[in-house]
């Protein structure tokens, strides 16, 4: 995974403060399995690939905004072509005029904001709210352990976008078979995305499409010793699969679950408002803050994951990994020097 040739130059200078914890994570991932990673390439390969510009108090990609609120600043985040259907919706919650999210982030406060869009199922979070509630990696026994290497074990990743498919990039490298599952009515959004990089993050994965509802999930899940997934519990309980289940049929399984704030949570995240909610920004000259890097919740995400699956297996698995994004950037922001 590493590329010394790629220069990231202010991207990574801009991070540098934070990732303390995420060298500690990687450093032991690379101790573990012999994979080295390499930071810059992890966090920025994306925005280079594309030519994202420098973030600001919009995100690099484009469709989040940070606003300033009555007491403090909230993420909306834009990413899905059904949350600009939802934006009149959230404007009436607010009673803002057409169009003027930002006056009618003014009249409210920033709790209120991220309460009002997540109503309507927008992501969006208000600035350090997920600070110190949670951590990173949440460990919950539930099956046999039964300790062993992670090299040929079958990893089976339900995912989309780029945590998920980051931590599986990684334990197919340090010697898993990596099997990527998409819906047939549902692919993978980082298609829509730019090509070289989701290439990258899924190069040398088998691929397979699978109506969820006939049953074939559920059997590819049963062949499976770690699975990989960021939807919400109740929605692979309607298709017959059960985390629970799943771990207590055989010894040594690890199932790894994905969410912007936990498996209890139904919050809406993506990678920029999840950074914004652990606090994980930059700030301007005038010392307000700007998004930091290019949906930098999602690739940190990615690395815990990868690095709690390693630990996991050495102890012996027979864990459900609770990964929160929101949680994951709190951890490095609670470590840098900016205020929230």
């Amino acid at each position: 995974m590493r590329n010394a040739t790629l220069d990231f130059g202010c991207r990574m200078s801009d991070a540098a403060p934070y990732l303390g914890p995420l060298r500690a994570v990687v450093d032991e991932f690379t101790l573990r399995t012999g994979v080295t990673v390499d930071l810059p390439t992890a966090l920025f390969l994306r925005a280079r690939l594309a030519g994202l510009p420098r973030p600001g108090r919009t995100s690099a990609g484009g469709s989040c905004r940070l606003l300033r609120t009555a007491d403090g600043w909230t993420a909306v985040n834009l990413a899905r072509p059904d949350d600009h259907a939802s934006l009149p919706a959230l404007l009436a919650l607010l009673d803002a005029r057409d169009d003027d999210l930002a006056g009618g982030a003014l009249r409210t406060t920033a709790h209120r904001l991220a309460d009002a869009a997540q109503t309507v199922g927008i992501a969006a979070a208000a600035l350090g709210s997920a600070r110190g509630r949670r951590p990173p990696v949440r460990s919950v026994p539930q099956g046999e352990r039964l300790p062993r290497p992670l090299a040929g074990l079958r990893v089976l990743d339900l995912s989309a976008l780029w945590a998920g498919p980051l931590c599986a990039k990684l334990l197919g490298l340090a010697g898993a078979h990596v099997t990527k599952v998409e819906s047939t009515v549902r692919p993978d959004g980082a298609r829509r995305g730019n090509p070289r990089f989701y290439r990258w993050l899924h190069e040398g994965h088998d691929s397979v499409v699978l109506d969820f509802a006939s049953g074939a999930l559920a059997e590819a899940v049963d062949r499976a010793d770690i699975v990989i997934e960021a939807s919400r519990p109740r929605a692979l309980r309607r298709l017959g699969v059960k985390a629970e289940e799943f771990l207590s049929a055989r010894p040594g399984r690890v199932w790894v679950g994905l969410t912007g704030y936990g498996r209890d949570d139904d919050r809406i995240a993506f990678g920029d408002d999840a950074a914004v909610a652990g606090g994980l920004v930059g700030r301007d000259a005038h010392g307000d803050p700007v998004f930091l890097g290019d949906a930098l919740a999602d690739p940190v995400t990615g690395l815990f994951a990868a690095h709690a699956v390693v630990r996991s297996l050495a102890a012996g698995g027979g864990e459900l990994l609770c990964v929160s994004m929101a949680a994951c950037a709190a951890l490095l922001a609670g470590s840098g020097t900016a205020p929230c």
